[in-house]
């Protein structure tokens, strides 16, 4: 009878022996009521009196599954979030994560589409996709307000999608196309204007160049005459005329003109000749001295 006993109570023992992760908190509660908070490590509980119950306090997600929302401007947004959140790890916050509301995953849930469908309502499409950022935060701040007795704190949310129709999607794509086009076409015009300008700019350059070749061709002619003027009013003063026939001279032979020069004649005669100007024979030439 001793050891049918000791038997019981080592069996009740070991089936009173409850471990609680790091990652929980336990509520023991004794006959339908709450008892005691059950921490990380080993806890005994009365078997067939006391219960335990682990809830976890880890960070987790639930999905607000897409919803057909009627925007601002009359058409149908497909609507999805995602909420994180985690259960508070003092005791009064998971008693209340417990006993303050009935499945609260279910709940924010459910509260995170109501309010979606509140937040989308105001705003058009174009808004909506466009301000993503503060509808999180409208999001995050009315959760976190509706939620602050049921003893979990609201991490994060985030829009998972806002798609509109199919025939809308369709549309927008051909806007932000033509868009696109539109951009490259301009950016096409600016780059040819660009090379224009430089073919311009680089014909305007060489025009001036050759313009300041020439202006310094004329300056170097208008020196050499000056020049040729200068030692003709010096070496040939009253003889103008003869320069002239020089002159003459000259431009033939630089002309490679050819010049037939009769025998037991002197070439200074024949030029002289050309040139008009009759050489002093030798009875002059003594006379003369």
């Amino acid at each position: 009878m001793g050891y049918l006993i000791v038997a019981l109570i080592i069996l009740m023992f070991f089936s009173g022996i409850r471990i609680v992760r790091p990652t929980h908190r336990g509520l023991v509660e004794r006959l339908g009521k709450y008892h005691r908070f059950a921490t990380p490590g080993f806890n005994w509980i009365i078997p067939f009196i006391e219960h335990l119950y682990r809830v976890n306090i880890t960070e987790q997600m639930v999905d607000a599954e897409p919803q057909e929302i009627i925007t601002n401007d009359n058409l149908n947004a497909r609507v999805g979030a995602q909420v994180y959140f985690k259960v508070k790890s003092d005791e009064e916050s998971v008693k209340s994560s417990q006993y303050n509301v009935n499945d609260y995953q279910l709940q924010i849930v459910n509260l995170a589409r109501t309010t979606l469908r509140n937040i989308i309502g105001t705003l058009t499409l174009k808004s909506a996709n466009s301000e993503r950022g503060r509808i999180n935060d409208e999001l995050l701040k009315t959760l976190m307000s509706e939620t602050k007795s049921w003893g979990i704190d609201i991490v994060r949310t985030e829009l998972k999608e806002i798609d509109p129709p199919k025939d809308v999607q369709e549309t927008m794509n051909k806007v932000v196309k033509a868009e696109n086009e539109k951009i490259a076409a301009v950016d096409f015009a600016t780059a040819t204007e660009t090379g224009a300008d430089g073919l311009k700019r680089a014909e305007i350059k060489k025009a001036e160049g050759i313009k300041q070749a020439k202006i310094l061709k004329a300056e170097g002619e208008a020196e050499a005459i000056r020049l040729v003027n200068e030692a003709a009013n010096k070496y040939f003063i009253g003889n103008a005329q003869i320069l002239r026939k020089l002159e003459a001279v000259e431009n033939s032979l630089e002309s490679n003109a050819k010049i037939v020069v009769p025998s037991n004649t002197q070439l200074v005669n024949v030029i002289g000749e050309m040139a008009g100007v009759l050489p002093l024979n030798t009875e002059q030439q003594t006379k003369k001295e």
